[in-house]
């Protein structure tokens, strides 16, 4: 065992209601959850937290019945025509409420410019709120990498926003061509959470095969061929580990989200030991 929190990611077990999510996390013995409070497309099947005042007190009982923490909430989204303060103040409120401490921010803006702005803008409008923005680099969006998401970063911190961070997530670490000797120079104190999966074979030429991948059909942590524990090597020791396992085949296959939950904690724990 370690002392390290471990943290159900919603996409892991995505057809849960955020209730019965965070029982199954409890129940399979994780120390958090991560709940996402707007769809990543318009397609997903979604629980409407901002707006099921019902769902929201359901919730918020359920982490506080279970011990739970809230890890994070998702996904926040700069886009073009974003207007930080009309788009996201819900979305903190309720994180805020919900104990989060952290916020998944994804950069679909071409213009890296603007991309600095609104993610300093979301950071002063999130420090109100006890809370933390991760901008989090994946390869099909205006944010492909980890050294273009450093540079943002950067940029913001550099501006007075100390509590901007970055989010790091091991199946886009490998799909971006990210490397670890980059991950190693970026300040421990840029992440205070990351995300762990695994995934097999040689990068995709095409960028669709990777977003499928990605939103999918991801492997539990050692199943895979990401090097796991190079990255756990320059990461801080105590930094919480956030699961986002999504494997539809399991679940094409009768795999109960509990048990699918069971599993990715079983193999993270087991890559821990090694």
């Amino acid at each position: 065992m370690t002392p390290r929190i471990v943290s159900l990611a919603a996409l892991t077990v995505l057809e849960l209601a955020p209730p019965e999510m965070v029982e199954v996390a409890a129940r399979a013995g994780y120390q958090g959850v991560g709940l996402r409070l707007i769809p990543a497309t318009a397609e997903e099947h979604h629980f409407p937290l901002l707006s099921d005042t019902g769902l929201l007190r359901q919730t918020r009982d359920r982490v506080r019945d279970t011990g739970l923490q809230v890890v994070d909430i998702e996904i926040l989204r700069l886009r073009p025509e974003t207007r930080v303060a009309d788009d996201f103040v819900r979305v903190l409120e309720i994180g805020a409420e919900l104990g989060a401490s952290e916020v998944l921010v994804a950069g679909n803006d071409d213009d890296e410019n603007r991309t600095i702005d609104n993610f300093a803008a979301l950071c002063e409008l999130a420090r109100s709120y006890g809370l933390h923005p991760h901008l989090e680099f994946m390869p099909w969006t205006g944010v492909k990498n980890l050294s273009q998401a450093s540079r943002i970063v950067g940029a913001v911190r550099a501006a007075g926003h100390d509590h901007a961070c970055l989010l790091v997530d091991a199946f886009h670490l490998s799909r971006s061509a990210s490397r670890l000797e980059d991950l190693a120079k970026v300040p421990r104190e840029w992440m205070r959470y990351v995300q762990l999966c695994d995934v097999a074979g040689p990068i995709p030429d095409d960028m669709d095969e990777i977003l499928r991948e990605a939103r999918s059909e991801r492997l539990f942590p050692g199943d895979g061929d990401i090097d796991l524990r190079g990255m756990l090597a320059v990461l801080p020791v105590d930094v919480p580990l956030s699961l986002e396992i999504p494997t539809q085949r399991l679940r094409d296959q009768g795999v109960s989200a509990r048990e699918r939950a069971r599993m990715a904690l079983d193999r993270t724990r087991r890559l821990l030991d090694q």
